[in-house]
């Protein structure tokens, strides 16, 4: 049976708010996410929190009650609690329902079987939450194998990006990795990795790509490293008719991965 905590002074309450910051999730190796559909999505690609925090009035909702249901089976705990703490925890004036507490999970690039998809999405130094969460969903869309990050990228983990993937961070295999081991991996193996570049001439329709694809987008304000470019198969631009010079990156990194998956479907 679920427990009930009220009072801010919880040791527990307290322990899931330092969550919210970085060093806590690595020293913990947890994360937050919160909201019904993403503990959906969760759930229903299997995996589960360790803690679910939800309110009274939530609880008689189908989705929770299997949450709950789910939860306890798998010797996590449910936690009933006040609106007001579940704020707290997930630092919105107006929480979600729900709120769940979960291990954070890894993949190596060792781990990655290339030959499962079509499309994988590379992002290098992606600093905004917003801008990964958004390509993360990219990737579920298009049924891209996973999302790799090089280098200093934005924490996957941060409460941040687990509401801009909308679940998708749960169904999208997720590597960070530097570049020397990405470069590495890929070569050992099929792939072709194309660049988002304003340095070139190759419009994105006019390019034949093959599978399986690694679409390699670079920091929303530098862009990708002279060395980065030489080493890509293909470098591609999406034509600006206006005044600015460049899409936002996880905008561009769509626009591409659909025309990926056009070219594909035929």
């Amino acid at each position: 049976m679920p427990r009930e905590i009220t009072a801010y002074s919880n040791p527990l309450i307290k322990r899931v708010r330092q969550l919210r910051e970085k060093r806590h999730r690595r020293e913990a190796g947890l994360f937050l996410a919160e909201g019904l559909r993403i503990l959906t999505e969760a759930r229903e690609s299997g995996r589960l929190p360790q803690f679910l925090f939800f309110a009274r009035d939530s609880a008689t909702h189908p989705l929770v009650t299997a949450l709950i249901a789910d939860v306890e089976a798998a010797g996590g705990e449910a936690i009933e609690t006040s609106p007001d703490i579940l704020s707290k925890l997930s630092g919105k004036d107006n929480p979600q329902a729900v709120v769940g507490v979960f291990a954070e999970f890894a993949r190596s690039l060792a781990s990655l079987d290339r030959t499962r998809a079509d499309i994988w999405l590379v992002a290098e130094r992606l600093r905004d939450p917003g801008n990964l969460g958004t390509i993360l969903r990219t990737g579920d869309a298009v049924g891209a194998g996973g999302l790799i990050l090089i280098g200093e990228c934005v924490d996957p983990f941060s409460v941040e990006a687990v509401r801009a993937s909308m679940g998708a961070l749960f169904t999208v295999p997720i590597v960070q990795c530097g570049w020397a081991d990405f470069i590495t991996w890929l070569r050992a193996g099929p792939g072709q990795l194309v660049g988002l570049s304003l340095d070139t001439d190759t419009d994105y329709r006019a390019a034949d790509y093959a599978a399986p694809t690694f679409l390699l987008t670079g920091n929303e304000a530098q862009g990708m490293p002279d060395d980065y470019a030489v080493a890509c198969d293909l470098l591609v631009k999406i034509p600006m008719l206006g005044k600015a010079d460049s899409l936002n990156a996880a905008v561009a990194t769509a626009v591409m991965a659909y025309e990926v998956l056009g070219q594909r479907r035929g």
